[in-house]
C-alpha cells in the first residue's frame, strides 16, 4: 500500500486501510507500538500492559468460592454524597 504523510494540525499521520489494519490484527481506536528499526518505522498492536498485570490473568486468579462483601469506608471525610 502505498500512502502519503499527511500534516493534521500541528502533526502528521498515515492513513491505513482498513484491509492493512485487519491483516495487521489492529482496530481503530487500539492501542500500537511505533518503533523506528533501521531507517523503517514499525506498527505492531501495543501488547505491554501497565503494571504488568493482565486483567484476564487477574480474573483468573480469583478462588471459585469467594463471595464479596461490602466493605465500610467510614463517614464521609469531606463533601461526598452517600
Amino acid at each position: 500500500m502505498i500512502t502519503r504523510v499527511q500534516k493534521w494540525g500541528n502533526s502528521q499521520g498515515l492513513r491505513l486501510s482498513k484491509d492493512v489494519l485487519a491483516a495487521a490484527g489492529i482496530a481503530v481506536g487500539d492501542a500500537v507500538d511505533v518503533s523506528v528499526r533501521e531507517r523503517e518505522i514499525v506498527i505492531v498492536p501495543a501488547r505491554r500492559v501497565r503494571g504488568g498485570v493482565d486483567l484476564t490473568q487477574l480474573v483468573s486468579e480469583i478462588p471459585e468460592d469467594y463471595t464479596p462483601h461490602e466493605v465500610d469506608w467510614g463517614p464521609p471525610s469531606g463533601r461526598e454524597v452517600w
